[in-house]
């Protein structure tokens, strides 16, 4: 038996209908049991209350933890699941890579806000897996291609994006892709142990990534820059789920990836066998979700 987490979101719900495809058990944790849809033969299980009979390996997405992944993992942990492949974020492999280049005038206390960084709570959640189990894989995707959702509300009513830094690059991964490589993890032997940095086939700035968004909708899109204070308030009233921390985690890091080239890893063909997805087939996948 799989169980996998967050299994109505953009990674877990392609999961879910793969492994089933394949003839796996699967038990998809959701917060909406009664709502969700699945694929015939597989299990639903409120993520209030996770059942990890004969569960063997979980697909851990640290969104599904209302209360962090320590109840969760010991629970995992007493019922003897032997694998949790970890939804981590590439930012921890940025972290490690950086670490020991600070200078020495930097003190204690102006590093103290990176312990709070998303680096530092995915780089937690690795650790807290280990601990947990005998076989572990962290999937580590940067940006993802769906993050451009987060236009949706602007473009409903005109042709500019309004945000900050139009420079900054990422290579945006395609969820699907994730998807494919958790499976592959979940259900061979040949990941276990690994930490897998993965993005897109190519490093994209903002303002590209609109422009590629626009000729899928054949529309003249453009990314219009304002200043980062303006962005972080637009941000906050327009996601509720956003705190000022993440917004300002966010900033930071754009802010750092202007003018530098955005780091694209092999991982998805070496794992996959095949080029990774390019965020011009998600634009195209995807566009109706900004038509309206």
């Amino acid at each position: 038996m799989i169980l996998v987490t967050a299994a109505t979101g953009n990674i877990g719900r392609p999961v879910v209908s793969a492994l089933a495809a394949r003839g796996a058990e699967v038990r998809a944790l959701t917060r909406t049991p009664d709502t969700a849809r699945f694929p015939d033969g597989v299990e639903v299980c409120d993520s209030a209350a996770p059942d990890f009979q004969d569960v063997e390996a979980v697909l851990l997405n640290l969104a599904a933890l209302s209360q962090g992944p320590a109840p969760f993992l010991d629970a995992a942990k007493a019922a003897g699941v032997r694998r949790v492949v970890t939804v981590s974020a590439l930012v921890v492999a940025d972290d490690e890579n950086s670490a020991g280049t600070e200078t020495e005038t930097e003190t204690e206390t102006e590093a103290e806000p990176e312990s709070c960084s998303n680096a530092a709570i995915h780089l937690d959640l690795e650790r807290a897996v280990e601990a947990a189990v005998p076989e572990w894989t962290h999937l580590r995707p940067g940006a993802f291609a769906s993050n451009s959702y987060q236009w949706a509300a602007q473009l409903a009513v005109g042709d500019v994006v309004r945000g900050p830094y139009a420079g900054a690059g990422t290579s945006p991964i395609h969820e699907a892709d994730v998807a494919d490589v958790a499976v592959h993890a979940l259900l061979g032997d040949d990941l276990v142990g690994q930490a897998l940095s993965m993005t897109g086939p190519e490093g994209l700035t903002l303002a590209e990534q609109v422009e590629i968004l626009g000729r899928a909708l054949e529309r003249p899109l453009r990314f219009e820059e304002i200043g980062p204070e303006a962005a972080k308030q637009a941000m906050l009233s327009r996601h509720a789920w956003m705190d000022e921390a993440a917004v300002d985690s966010l900033m930071t890091y754009l802010a750092r990836s202007v003018g530098r080239p955005a780091p694209v890893t092999d991982e998805v063909p070496r794992v996959l066998g095949r080029p990774a997805r390019t965020f011009t087939q998600w634009a195209a996948e995807h566009a109706g979700a900004f038509r309206h």
